[in-house]
């Protein structure tokens, strides 16, 4: 690594790490790349995850509390001399030499402002939930347009002045771990900057997710305040990722196929229309559940399909939630206005 100036601030910011954040140092020590510096982000741990970083020749930054990981990445860019910073998570495991491989991306096509990864196809942790959960994020970063209007900060890079410039992750809006990065996707885009899905550049994680969790997450952390990005004056709805047209046809014929269910109670024709949405949900969600077969097997895709549709269930529900909440906020003159929009205006 070298000291002065280098091409890329490699910033992970750690509460805790154990054992995932082992791999995660372990994995970017292995990069044959030299020209880059490693800052690690102590928020508040109780472990020695800041101590066992340092052995791997890290610059130690410490929070003054547990401020969460967008004000930890915020307080590493600002400490940051390369000309692109690269944020992995801590629960993250970089796949080959990826730093290299970056760096190779971002030397042979300097129009690139930010760009990010992905998961890969082979998730750490080997419960259900856990594997659907990451191999569906690896699907659908596959699946995305290499042309993004997003941003990921799990692996994700921008060049250091234009992440000043934007002002950094918005952690006043954002206080805990949400959609600060999808939110910084969105102002990078409106600002006319140029965002890369590097498909190519990936990540294992380690997060060994558990239903009730992924449900808290997804509602409250993510589908609730998405929605109301979506909603408020300085973004768009954009069909890419998770919000195509297809996913949005499906939440609509998942909860139709709630309501013939609970018709079906009281009379058996309602079965019919029932069986036809049954269909289309096949049909609009083939592609995925021909994902899984390949990747786990057949038995594993059939146990994906109800956790898939209900994943649709909740992320309506999370709609209409975060619909209520910004118009309330909105009539009652409650309304938040990111700080950092002016950045972008």
């Amino acid at each position: 690594m070298m000291s002065k100036s280098p091409l890329i601030s490699v910033i992970t910011p750690v509460y805790n790490g154990g054992y995932a954040f082992m791999c995660c140092l372990l994995a970017i020590a292995q990069t044959e790349f030299a020209d880059w510096e490693f800052i690690v982000v102590d928020d508040g741990s109780t472990d020695r995850s800041a101590e066992i970083a340092r052995k791997f020749g890290a610059t130690i930054l410490q929070t003054t509390g547990r401020e969460g990981p967008g004000s930890a990445r915020n307080l590493g860019a600002k400490e940051a001399k390369g000309e692109y910073l690269c944020f992995i998570d801590a629960d993250c495991e970089v796949v080959g030499d990826a730093i290299a491989k970056l760096a190779q991306t971002l030397q042979s096509q300097p129009e690139i402002d930010a760009l990010f990864g992905s998961y890969d196809d082979e998730p750490q942790a080997v419960n259900f939930v856990a594997q659907y959960k990451n191999l569906m994020h690896h699907y659908v970063h596959q699946q995305g347009n290499e042309d993004a209007s997003t941003f990921w900060a799990g692996f994700g890079v921008v060049k250091r002045t234009v992440f000043l410039d934007l002002g950094g992750f918005d952690v006043e809006n954002y206080p805990r771990p949400s959609i600060e990065d999808i939110d910084l996707g969105y102002r990078l885009k409106k600002a006319g900057y140029k965002i890369y899905l590097a498909k190519d550049l990936q990540v294992k994680h380690h997060k060994a997710w558990e239903l009730l969790g992924l449900l808290k997450t997804d509602i409250f952390d993510r589908g609730i305040p998405w929605t109301k990005l979506l909603l408020s004056d300085q973004s768009k709805v954009i069909n890419d990722l998770n919000l195509d047209n297809s996913s949005r046809l499906s939440v609509v014929a998942a909860y139709s196929l709630v309501l013939c269910l609970f018709g079906s109670m009281f009379s058996l024709l309602a079965i019919i229309p029932g069986l036809i949405l049954s269909g289309l949900l096949l049909y609009l969600n083939w592609d995925v559940y021909r994902f899984f077969d390949g990747k786990r097997g057949f038995i594993f895709a059939l146990k994906v399909i109800p956790l898939h549709w209900l994943y649709y269930l909740y992320g309506g529900l999370a709609f209409v939630l975060g619909t209520v909440v910004h118009w309330k906020a909105r009539l009652l003159g409650q309304e938040k206005t990111s700080l950092k929009s002016s950045a972008t205006s």
